[in-house]
């Protein structure tokens, strides 16, 4: 058990209460740089890249955006986020809360899906800068997409989606015209999506994860997140709400498992409510975290009886639940049935977001969303293990936290700023995650060791108004295809590319932009394979030139071979023999370069038999 010295005290004791380690100390010192006082602006926001080109920005889409839709929430500190909320006005504003925002994205066949709080839209990115090919106007909140084959699945959430998809809302607390779950769009035809079926859930659903059935190639399962209230039984007949100890049957503390049979998505349908949370000793369904403060320094943590995203990694058989109060590892083998085998509580940990397998399945990269996300959480006071992101490994399938990385550079007091959605770049030997920071823009931090990350780049632009806050800045980050793709909350789409640096060499760019995937859903991790390459090679060589005391004559004679392999004039004895001696090396390495010297003289064996 690790157990931070500032909080020894208090935190000691519910540790071993829960039997969880909390993450080890660290104190991360966060120092201005030019992303933490730029021009502000809508269209014309300063900018700051650091190892990064903006290659494209393209507004939102027609129909999905409104100067009057811009949301200005009223600033809040971590005391009074439990407090009531100032009455509304009597009069019902045009737009609801983030009503036009970006949300989630997935690709597809060379076309970018972006979700949106009315609904989503399709660019052609083939040729590089995102072309709209598709708008579908469909409000009900959230809109996280998944994209499989001819199917687009569209998370709802909010009391005003229809089943219709239509815009005039669903009033009142029972309506049966109500929409809240996930849909189903047949997308065959760009130029005509349609909805072929609606899953109702009792919660509605945040955000979704799809889940392939191990062995029939004809059933995908859905794992659904869902946030908010519970439906009324008179709407929907599969609901009631309450602590599980006075209603068992209770919505509240589990997923969804929805099974969809692809020659038959139409009867796509609720196959299991796993109760995830329960205690595995005495079955008590509201098993974790119960939320609240621990110490005077600690965060006020979320109570877990739902999860907020979980991240599958279908050839590990696993998945990382972000569920609140705690971060989870399910073992997913048999999908209708997930079953927790561990959980990790963390007491800086103010609502668990999402996760992020490294490509071993050995870590995950948990989020916190402390404030939401519609608040200003980077700022120079807030504490840098607060709204950040939570390192943890996984030994013998436990989860251990390790340490925490935050965005190093301040923001203002007018950007909402906290750790939020991102995904891995496939470079070998590393562990490297672009990541959203929404008007902190993104980072791309580099977790190969989990006790010292750090960062490799960044891109950031000025708030959008200078004393005010207006939400905005990246829900979503993700490599997809060689590109980073930005979902822009308020300003639509952006992709950068990544450019050489002292932190990342040209041959390991090569590595990642020559990884292309067909279909990319970021919440189902598939594994990065790769192949025996010159740059591949010299992406392991250059990470080891970077290594304090590298054999530098060793690595000179591996870059040596590269550049003959590339001239195609390799011979067998040559590489046979860099081969013994990489492994050589490798025997008395350690950590990540024993790794890196392992794949190295695996690359060069097989040169040497080719």
């Amino acid at each position: 058990m690790i157990v931070r010295t500032l909080l020894l005290s208090s935190v000691a004791a519910m540790s071993v209460m829960l039997g969880a380690a909390s993450a080890s100390a660290q104190t991360q010192v966060l120092v201005p740089d030019a992303r933490s006082t730029l021009s502000p602006g809508l269209r014309d926001a300063g900018q700051a890249a650091s190892n990064l080109t903006l290659e494209y920005s393209v507004a939102p889409a027609p129909g999905f955006f409104d100067p009057e839709a811009l949301f200005a929430p009223t600033p809040r500190s971590d005391d009074d986020e439990d407090a009531p909320r100032p009455p509304q006005p009597e009069v019902k504003p045009k737009f609801t809360p983030l009503a036009l925002s970006n949300s989630d994205m997935a690709m597809s066949n060379g076309r970018l899906f972006v979700g949106n709080f009315n609904g989503f839209n399709a660019y052609d990115v083939t040729q590089g800068e995102p072309k709209l090919v598709m708008s579908v106007v469909c409000p009900g909140g959230q809109g996280d997409l998944s994209i499989h084959g001819n199917l687009l699945f569209m998370s709802v959430e909010q009391n005003r989606g229809r089943l219709d998809c239509g815009v005039s809302g669903a009033e009142g607390d029972v309506n049966a015209e109500r929409f809240r779950g996930i849909r189903i769009f047949d997308i065959t035809d760009l130029d005509a999506p349609r909805q072929i079926a609606a899953v109702q859930t009792c919660r509605g659903s945040h955000t979704h994860t799809q889940v392939p059935d191990p062995t029939d190639p004809n059933v995908l399962y859905l794992y659904n997140s869902a946030t908010s209230g519970v439906r009324k039984t008179d709407e929907l007949g599969i609901c009631s709400e309450g602590e599980p100890d006075a209603n068992p049957e209770t919505a509240l503390y589990s997923i969804d498992v929805i099974k969809v049979p692809l020659d038959r998505p139409q009867d796509a349908a609720i196959v299991n409510r796993p109760r995830i949370f329960a205690d595995a000793a005495t079955g008590r369904v509201a098993g974790l975290w119960q939320g609240g403060r621990i110490g005077v320094a600690a965060q006020n943590t979320a109570q877990t009886n739902h999860c907020h995203d979980i991240t599958v990694y279908p050839e590990r058989g696993l998945a990382a639940g972000a569920c609140s109060g705690n971060g989870i590892l399910l073992d997913i083998s048999d999908p209708q049935n997930p079953k927790r085998i561990s959980e990790l509580f963390d007491p800086d940990m103010a609502y668990w977001h999402s996760a992020t397998f490294d490509n071993a399945g050995d870590k995950v990269l948990f989020t916190d969303e402390w404030g939401g996300g519609t608040q200003a959480r980077c700022r120079a006071e807030d504490p840098s293990n607060w709204g950040a992101n939570l390192i943890a490994t996984i030994d013998n399938r436990q989860l251990r936290g390790r340490s925490f990385y935050k965005l190093p550079a301040p923001q203002t007091a007018a950007e909402n700023c906290v750790a939020h959605n991102g995904t891995l770049i496939p470079v070998p030997g590393r562990d490297l995650m672009v990541q959203a920071w929404y008007q902190g823009g993104l980072s791309i931090v580099d977790f190969t060791d989990p006790d010292k990350a750090f960062e490799v780049a960044s891109f950031d632009r000025g708030p959008i108004e200078a004393d005010r806050m207006v939400v905005g800045g990246f829900w979503s980050t993700y490599w997809f295809n060689g590109r980073i793709y930005g979902s822009e909350i308020a300003r639509g789409v952006d992709v950068l590319r990544l450019v050489p640096s002292e932190f990342l060499s040209a041959a390991e760019i090569a590595v990642a932009e020559s990884m292309i995937s067909n279909e990319i859903n970021p919440q189902t991790q598939t594994e990065y394979k790769y192949g025996d390459t010159p740059d591949v090679a010299a992406a392991y060589a250059d990470q080891l030139a970077r290594t304090a005391g590298h054999d530098a004559a060793l690595t000179d004679k591996v870059q040596a071979e590269i550049v003959k392999w590339r001239a195609g004039s390799t011979d067998r004895a040559s590489s046979q023999s860099l081969s013994v001696a990489l492994t050589a090396a490798a025997d008395k390495a350690t950590g990540a370069d024993a790794n890196r010297l392992k794949a190295l003289a695996g690359i060069f064996e097989r040169l040497s038999a080719a």
